[in-house]
Formats: C-alpha cells, sequence, structure tokens
C-alpha cells in the first residue's frame, strides 16, 4: 500500500524515491526495501537502489541515509570517497563496524510506520 503523501507523482519513480529520502531525519536511516513498500512497488528494492546510485548530482538528497535490510552499508561505493558514506552516518550517531551499522534498529526509520 502505497503512502498518503501526494509528493508522490507516479510519473517518474526516480523523482519519487528521492522526494522520500529527503524525508529521513537526521541521525536516521532506513532500507532500500521501505522505500520501495512505502511506493508501493515492494519488489522493487534494487530499483531504489539505482535511483540512490543516481543521486549523487542530486545535493538535498541524504542518499547516506538509505542501506541495505541488514544496516549494511551497501551503496558506500557511489560516494567519492567511499569512505564519505560511513563518516555522514558516524556525524549522525551511527556505529559503524565492518560495513554495518551496528545500532540498526535504533536508528531505523520506517517510511511505512513514521508517515501514515
Amino acid at each position: 500500500m502505497p503512502g498518503k503523501y501526494t509528493y508522490i507523482n507516479r510519473t517518474n519513480f526516480f523523482e519519487d524515491v528521492w522526494e522520500l529520502v529527503k524525508l529521513i531525519p537526521k541521525g536516521r536511516v532506513t532500507s532500500y526495501g521501505s522505500i520501495a513498500r512505502y511506493l508501493g512497488a515492494g519488489s522493487s528494492a534494487r530499483m531504489v537502489g539505482w535511483a540512490m546510485n543516481a543521486a549523487g548530482a542530486i545535493e538535498d538528497v541524504p542518499a547516506h541515509r538509505v542501506v541495505n535490510r541488514n544496516g549494511m552499508l551497501s551503496g558506500k561505493a557511489h560516494f567519492d570517497p567511499p569512505e564519505k558514506m560511513e563518516r555522514l552516518l558516524q556525524q549522525e550517531g551511527a556505529v559503524i563496524e565492518n560495513n554495518c551499522i551496528k545500532n540498526f534498529q535504533e536508528m531505523f526509520w520506517d517510511p511505512n510506520i513514521e508517515l501514515i
């Protein structure tokens, strides 16, 4: 079931992803799958990943706040340098070990709960 926010325009999936990512509060993270489910495309987590890869040129999209379902920094290779994702997350309170957020559960922000 898609979220109730009117910014979801259904004409450009990547733009919908970016608008949703802009809503992730500082100090919180979400997953590709949670974004896909919120947008009504539950099996499109990989496509959300592609949208995040393309977000590098968009200054106000906090792409570092989107990780995989286990809290792994799976998109860090798309940051320049790759360590930038980890550094940004640490500045927001993430404890990271072996490319994974140790305090993932306490930082997790689920748009399917938070935005309904």
